[in-house]
């Protein structure tokens, strides 16, 4: 069940298309709450601030930073670990990462993790931005909403503090691989005379999760000497080992270069694999 929640989960940054209706919806109250509780159900992106600046864009987002951080903005294909949760205008949280009793969750810039909001917002802001940001809904979830979740023609506030920029695990040939749950005692590699059986999510900058082996609960499986594979994939999952989670940037010269993929890959277009490794096993 451990893979499944980061795959079906209300809003989260792992899905776009799982059953919510197991989703917890909850408001932000003001009575004190016992501190056991306030790890997670209560935190600084609760409490009232004072906004330092503010931008409006001519989108209809809204930026409001209750603190600045410093150095480059964010661009496309750089991964930030965020803290951050999403409300509705009558205050309901309905996605975050304490939802999940986690501390923090990773975020690809540029790649329809979220809904196309949030990737215009990330680009304006710096590592130590704390801010909230009014998403229209026709740059969140639009008319259609997200049943028993998400009304129909909801605009989003987001409150998010950017807390870092994370550097690659490894890189091979510009492929990069940020692995983030790693099991130690699993020693078998895969590489050559192996096979690698995996779920993935992959991404475009202007196609979302166009693969989603959750959805059918039809992992891949691979071997290196496989032909018709992307050769940037084959090498960032070398060494990868049985229970590893990771996210993996292929670019495009190492994908589908300036040709692409049919009408799902445009020419010279990054793909981002979210992937979690069920098997590495001698062939």
């Amino acid at each position: 069940m451990k893979e499944l929640v980061f795959a079906c989960i209300g809003l989260t940054l792992f899905t776009v298309s799982c059953d919510t209706s197991g989703v917890k919806k909850e408001k932000i109250e003001t009575a004190e709450k016992p501190e056991k509780e306030q790890s997670y159900e209560r935190s600084d992106l609760d409490q009232e601030h004072a906004v330092a600046d503010e931008k409006k864009m001519d989108n209809g987002i809204v930026i409001r930073w209750f603190e600045h951080g410093s150095g480059d903005k964010i661009k496309d294909g750089e991964l930030v670990e965020i803290d951050y949760k999403v409300l509705l205008k009558d205050r309901t949280v309905v996605d975050g990462n304490h939802l999940l009793k986690m501390e923090s969750m990773p975020f690809m810039v540029g790649f329809n993790m979220q809904t196309k909001g949030w990737d215009i917002a990330l680009r304006e802001l710096k590592v130590g931005d704390f801010a909230e940001i009014i998403i229209p809904s026709d740059l969140a979830r639009g008319s259609k909403g997200i049943e028993g979740l998400i009304p129909p023609n909801a605009d989003n506030i987001l409150k998010i503090k950017i807390l870092k920029r994370k550097t690659p695990t490894r890189s091979v040939d510009g492929n990069k691989v940020w692995v983030f749950e790693e099991n130690l005692n699993n020693k078998m590699k895969f590489d050559e005379g192996k096979e690698i059986e995996f779920h993935c999510m992959t991404s475009t900058p202007t196609k979302a999760f166009y693969v989603n082996t959750y959805r059918l609960n039809e992992p891949f499986k691979m071997r290196l000497e496989d032909s018709g594979l992307v050769p940037g994939l084959k090498k960032a999952l070398i060494n990868a080992k049985k229970s590893d989670r990771m996210f993996v940037l292929v670019p495009a010269s190492e994908a589908y270069g300036n040709k692409g993929y049919l009408d799902i890959v445009k020419p010279n277009e990054d793909l981002f694999y979210n992937i979690l490794v069920m098997d590495v096993r001698k062939d």
